[in-house]
């Protein structure tokens, strides 16, 4: 066990070796890989040491992460990477058990220290400071999925709302299936990622509607916002509550 990971055995994983040895075939012979070789990229690195020092299923803090590759830049980010090749490392947004600092490596994704492996999937490119800014201006800066805005907060957890960019897959008018980005908070990306959006139905419905609700809907689209009456507020709360509250409400209105 390295000394990083005797310091903080209390937290990570204890792992039999003195260092995870992935097979790297080279010239017909196999050499050892570790997260210690700083001839390796960042991510690469991170992953080796998330395997062999923390394990799966065990929990870590990003203050480990940072001592662990002291002077390293945006050490965070890189680890984040992962998850693109399909490694999950949860927070306490995902884990309800976590405390705010800590993150559970919960499942190692595609070994990204494999010769030929790249830094980044080409499904994926990085998406800079710039870009996320007109990204999030052109959804109106809130969450094109509950409507949440930066400073809000979820009703139901207390949590102050914050934006990021999700790939949504959108199915196109032609019958296509687009990845598109959108403005997401982050609670409705991380339940969110398998839907598809029917752009195609929209439209379909869309022209489908009288010319007097076309006029309607219009408008609604133009202010980028409609108002609802209380009724379709009460309508909307009613319709997100559990079976028992539900008829407890159809009881107070006299339904039951």
């Amino acid at each position: 066990m390295s000394a990083v990971a005797d310091r903080f055995s209390g937290c990570w994983y204890k792992s039999a070796k003195k260092g995870f040895t992935a097979g790297l075939a080279r010239d017909g012979g196999e050499m050892p890989l570790s997260w210690q070789d700083e001839n390796l990229g960042t991510m690469k690195r991170v992953a080796l040491w998330l395997v062999s020092e923390v394990g799966e299923g065990n929990k870590f803090t990003k203050a480990q992460l940072r001592d662990t590759f002291p002077g390293v830049s945006q050490i965070d980010r890189r680890m984040r990477d992962l998850r693109s090749f399909g490694w999950r490392i949860d927070t306490n947004r995902e884990d309800v058990t976590l405390a705010a600092p800590e993150q559970r490596f919960v499942k190692q994704g595609q070994p990204v220290w494999e010769k030929g492996v790249t830094s980044r999937p080409s499904h994926a490119p990085a998406i800079g400071a710039t870009r996320r800014r007109e990204i999030i201006a052109h959804d109106d800066n809130m969450c094109r999925s509950c409507g949440i805005t930066p400073g809000d907060v979820h009703e139901d957890t207390g949590e102050g709302a914050q934006l990021d960019i999700a790939r949504r897959k959108v199915r196109v008018p032609d019958g296509g299936v687009a990845v598109q980005l959108v403005a997401e908070c982050r609670r409705c990306r991380l339940g969110g990622n398998k839907l598809v959006a029917d752009a195609a139905g929209v439209e379909a419905r869309a022209k489908g509607l009288s010319e007097k609700d076309q006029r309607v809907l219009a408008s609604w689209i133009e202010a980028g916002e409609r108002d609802f009456r209380e009724v379709e507020r009460v309508w909307a709360s009613y319709r997100a509550l559990p079976a028992e509250a539900r008829a407890s409400v159809r009881s107070a209105i006299g339904l039951d």
